[in-house]
């Protein structure tokens, strides 16, 4: 007799999202071919930083988050290359379908959130022409530039202190975040805007290459 099917419960729990663009990414095999633009653009700018605990009437979103990021590393390295910059602009790109998690609780969570991240991370840099681990010099330059955008969230969105933004994520070098404000913006417009810089750094990554 042929062997009996395997039972629902059996199955495998399904481990894809299907996309917008009708994609379908299997989150723990994801595939370059499978990333989009248009996916990471709409899920980042509907993900709420702070888990949504920031003032305002729209969610500051990682979509916002991650163009403050990739402008404060020009800031910070006006010599940074496109493809350094583009690097920054999806420094947080898996988020678009893991969603974002604040740091206490990435900690609790562990090793697996990271592997599953770095995953996601690999199939968006092998998609658009990026080194599919981001070597460890860009990494801490990012990382770096990245803890200004959360003392600039924490103070003008999050409701921390200066002393306490000071103490959490370090005291900003004088001037490096000046005439720095965050506006928030409906999710559409942040979408749009997130699209149009990958745009124009893919643009300039392939006069470069």
């Amino acid at each position: 007799m042929p062997p009996a099917r395997p039972s629902r419960k059996d199955a495998p729990p399904r481990a894809w999202q299907r996309m917008l663009s009708g994609r379908r990414l299997d989150l723990l095999d994801p595939t370059p071919v499978d990333v989009e633009i248009g996916d990471i653009a709409h899920g980042l700018a509907f993900v709420a930083r702070w888990n949504g605990q920031t003032r305002g009437d729209w969610p500051y979103s990682v979509a916002e988050h991650s163009l403050l990021v990739e402008a404060i590393l020009g800031r910070l390295h006006p010599a940074a290359t496109p493809a350094e910059r583009l690097t920054a602009l999806l420094h947080d790109a898996p988020e678009y379908v893991i969603g974002d998690m604040i740091s206490p609780v990435k900690a609790a969570v562990g090793p697996g959130y990271e592997a599953l991240d770095a995953r996601l991370a690999a199939a968006v840099h092998i998609r658009f022409g990026l080194p599919a681990r981001t070597p460890a010099p860009l990494k801490r330059r990012i990382k770096a530039a990245d803890k200004l955008s959360a003392w600039l969230e924490a103070v003008e969105l999050a409701g921390f202190t200066v002393s306490e933004a000071n103490r959490f994520f370090g005291r900003p070098a004088a001037g490096v975040l000046e005439g720095l404000h965050l506006v928030l913006r409906p999710p559409a417009e942040v979408r749009a805007a997130y699209a149009a810089r990958h745009a124009e750094l893919l643009a300039l990554l392939d006069r470069a290459s």
